[in-house]
């Protein structure tokens, strides 16, 4: 085990979390090992499964059962899922092994025309590129232009699935090409519009260049660190220092177990989901009735939690890019992308880092440095109150438990962070930065794109986020309700008109269970335990609260509505099924729709007082605005959750007040 420590001009302190990745996991919940991952492909080629075609397409342990941890489990299975694709044009394999007993559990071969295909590999990016630059019709194409091949950079972007019935069962990728003019030019800002193809990638053939006539292409740079747009960096800000001189009040021991405050947890990773959260659990210290003794216990929260799926559809109908929509999650991997994160740049004051480890597509074990961050941070006013009758002035500083990861897919970068608040809140937030999709923005006032430059467009799009929760209160069955505000009618009994209340629907089968946000009700959900009541004698339960921004906007007739299904409602509430694992289905790529949860939720099963998952989609409407170029400032969505009566009373009557040393002084 070893301990990092690093000084940084800003103050900051940065930690490697004790557990490096190198030694044996500790448990079921443990982070991926070199050892692991070395093991799972020794266990492949030994039954036969690899050879010099084979690439890895998805590798990621699978979880063990819902409760293990609660349940003191303690043999450890460590089994792995593995994706494997076939370069040579071979059938691909959906492969589950256990490192533990060094055995295949399960390989089944795939029919792509009917799951779909695998996701997407990064030695295709490069492939898309070399196949169109050795096709005629593409060099034509670009010579009509007057463009040199060698300038021409084509953005490789999965194909979705229209009408082409010659696509299925067929690895198919599109291009659209950009111009980059020397080595650090950004192609972002010259999109060589009207011109679009068609690739299979294990062909390596181009099925078709659809060329609409040569549009003029946006001249002016947009190298958003050159000193022509910069100008001169500012000198206005003062040092903002970040420290805790005692080191943060979390620690982190197994390599991943998290102990902060009255929460515990474990971190996990996948290169699909990217951060997972296991285990998520509160110490309630328990005072019950006033002059009873007090208990302190674990209490569960959530067994599961993660961002199972996220979906970029864009609106612009142009036949160059009517087809464009990404599931950054279930096509590309957004953990697969994860960046090494930069002390005092990405993370700033005093930063613990997990380091997990993936698989390369030969199945070779890589260290993503320092891919995870967790932190605490200030977060101003827990509580506070003047009491003009006792003279009692209090006040409480709210800080949280910050664990983060960023990943690159494409234009877009995404930082995908969970928080823990002291009194029992979750809170998740996806921050969506980078630099947006262009293209050339047609004259006059066209009404599927914004114009971010001259003759510079930006479509239309959505990023839309769909959470998995699996929900564990106190451990055993849930129930969710549906909560609207309701204004009651003036008349006897509301003589003055004033009354208002609320109405709560319990969402008993799965058949009621996909439900749309509605801000004007002030509509939120509220997940209970019926077998577990507070001391008022209500079911102790946690409240979702929505931001309530649109879901998906496509038409529900369309492909992308058919294939992101999830996204078309806010809330989806399901039984628990361990195979049920993403809301778009195991396999994203090229699939024409249906998997997932609309093939969940035709089960039509019971919900009341079950093990439930709760899926949550939430996400952003994005009109980009000349302020988001060159590089997009960071732009929020995201949920809450909130404790409702799941404590007695509130649970953080223990947090001491500030003390001098805090930077201040204040009442106590």
């Amino acid at each position: 085990m070893s301990t990092e420590t690093t000084t940084h001009p800003c103050h900051s302190r940065g930690h490697t979390a004790d557990g490096a990745a190198a030694q044996p996991a500790a448990g079921a919940y443990a982070l991926a090992t070199p050892e692991e991952i070395t093991a799972v492909r020794g266990i492949l080629d030994a039954a036969g499964l690899w050879h010099e075609t084979t690439r890895i397409a998805y590798l990621g342990l699978v979880g063990p059962a819902r409760g293990s941890a609660a349940k003191g489990a303690t043999a450890v299975d460590r089994r792995f899922r593995a994706f494997l694709h076939d370069v040579g044009g071979a059938r691909p394999h959906d492969v589950t092994v256990s490192v533990t007993r060094g055995e295949v559990d399960s390989a089944v071969e795939l029919d792509t025309a009917v799951t779909g295909e695998l996701p997407v590999l990064e030695e295709e990016f490069e492939a898309v590129e070399e196949i169109l630059n050795a096709d005629a019709r593409w060099l034509r194409a670009l010579a009509d232009r007057g463009l040199n091949v060698s300038t021409v950079r084509v953005a490789p972007l999965s194909a979705g699935v229209f009408e082409y019935p010659e696509e299925r069962g067929r690895r198919i990728l599109r291009g659209l090409a950009f111009v980059q003019e020397h080595a650090t030019d950004s192609p972002w800002a010259h999109p060589v519009d009207g011109l679009v193809a068609y690739i299979d990638i294990v062909n390596r053939s181009v099925d078709q260049v659809l060329d609409f006539g040569p549009v003029p292409i946006p001249a002016e740079h947009g190298n958003f660190t050159d000193p022509e747009l910069t100008g001169p960096v500012r000198t206005s800000q003062k040092p903002l220092l970040i420290t805790q001189p005692e080191g943060p009040s979390f620690t982190v021991t197994g390599g991943n177990h998290v102990e902060w405050e009255k929460w515990s947890l474990d971190v996990g990773f996948d290169v699909r989901e990217g951060l997972v959260l296991h285990n998520i659990s509160f110490d309630d210290d328990v005072a019950g009735n006033p002059g009873s003794p007090r208990t302190t216990r674990r209490r569960r929260i959530l067994d599961r939690a993660s961002i199972a799926e996220m979906v970029v559809p864009y609106g612009d109908p142009s036949p160059v890019r009517s087809w464009q929509n990404y599931f950054d999650t279930g096509e590309y991997l957004v953990g697969q992308y994860a960046n090494s994160l930069e002390l005092g740049c990405d993370c700033l004051g005093e930063i613990t880092y997990l380091s997990p480890v993936v698989s390369d597509a030969f199945g070779n074990p890589r260290e993503i440095r320092n891919g995870v961050c967790m932190h605490e941070e200030d977060w101003s006013i827990l509580a506070k109150h003047s009491d003009l009758w006792t003279g009692v002035n209090y006040v409480r500083r709210n800080r949280r438990l910050v664990i983060s990861f960023f990943t690159t897919i494409g234009n877009y970068d995404y930082g995908f962070y969970w928080y823990l608040y002291l009194d029992g809140t979750i809170e998740f937030e996806a921050k969506a930065t980078g630099v947006v999709f262009t293209s050339a923005q047609p004259e006059g006032d066209y009404r599927f794109s914004s114009e971010m430059a001259p003759g510079l467009g930006a479509p239309f799009h959505q990023h839309l986020f769909s959470a998995r929760l699996d929900f564990a209160l106190d451990g055993g069955p849930n129930r969710v309700e549906e909560e609207d505000a309701v204004r009651v009618p003036m008349g006897p009994g509301n003589e003055r008109g004033n009354a208002f209340t609320r109405r709560r629907t319990v969402l008993s089968r799965e058949s009621e269970a996909a439900r749309d946000a509605d801000m004007a009700a002030g509509r939120s959900w509220i997940v209970s335990n019926p077998t577990s009541l507070n001391r008022l004698g209500e079911p102790v339960g946690y409240k979702i609260h929505p931001q309530g921004h649109p879901t998906l906007l496509a038409d529900p007739a369309s492909s992308v509505a058919g294939r992101a299904a999830f996204a078309t409602k806010a809330l989806w509430v399901t039984q628990y099924d361990e195979a049920e694992r993403y809301p778009t289905g195991d396999f994203v790529n090229q699939h024409p729709g249906g998997a997932g949860l609309p093939a969940y939720q035709a089960q039509d099963r019971d919900l009341d007082g079950t093990d439930l998952v709760v899926w949550h989609t939430f996400g952003l409407t994005h009109f980009p605005r000349p302020e988001d170029w060159p590089i997009m400032p960071v732009d929020h969505v995201g949920f809450t959750i909130r404790p409702e009566g799941f404590f007695d009373r509130s649970p953080v009557l223990d947090v001491p007040a500030p003390a001098k040393g805090d930077g201040g002084h204040c009442h106590r």
